[in-house]
């Protein structure tokens, strides 16, 4: 595993629940600003069984970034930590649970 992908894992795992971040805050809070793209890339390789909060990760606006069953899986682990998501997979209040 790659240094970039161990310092994700590592902050990700940091997150509580209850919190959100966003790829690119993520990326910043790992040591590497402007990769907020690689952040996606290296989440989405991510084993299904993983243990890893990965779906307390969204894009800058507050929003689901994934599609079709990914985006109802992210959607729902969401609405079961309490989040109130639109049907658009927009997060209601999403920086009152900025984290990092």
């Amino acid at each position: 595993m790659d240094k970039f992908a161990q310092a994700l894992y590592t902050m990700l795992f940091h997150i509580p629940a209850g919190k959100l971040t966003t790829y690119g805050r993520l990326a910043s809070a790992a040591g590497y600003p402007n990769h907020a793209r690689h952040v996606g890339k290296i989440l989405a390789r991510l084993p299904t069984e993983t243990k890893l909060p990965w779906f307390r990760v969204v894009n800058a606006q507050g929003s689901i970034s994934l599609s079709g069953d990914s985006f109802q899986r992210q959607k729902l682990l969401l609405e079961n930590e309490g989040f109130n998501v639109t049907e658009q997979g927009k997060i209601q209040d999403f920086r009152k649970y900025l984290i990092i």
